[in-house]
């Protein structure tokens, strides 16, 4: 449509988010964790990348939250 000079504006919402930059790392893992991994991938029907940043996310953010301490006894 745009090729043709018709108005393509309502296609468009003019909200965005902006996306950090993202690096490129290497794990090693052994060979039973990536077959967990394939394993919960294949279940999920999700690729194993998606399944590592994940539980990786999960983890980070299950370490993150502030810890409730009980009441000492004396």
């Amino acid at each position: 449509m745009a090729s043709q000079g018709e108005d393509v504006s309502s296609f468009f919402t003019n909200r965005f988010s902006v996306v950090k930059p993202i690096r490129r790392v290497n794990v090693d893992l052994t060979e039973g964790m990536l077959r967990a991994l394939d394993e919960r991938a294949a279940r999920l029907n999700v690729s194993r990348q998606a399944v590592i940043k994940t539980l990786l996310e999960q983890a980070l953010n299950a370490n993150s939250a502030p810890r409730k301490r009980g009441k000492r006894v004396s």
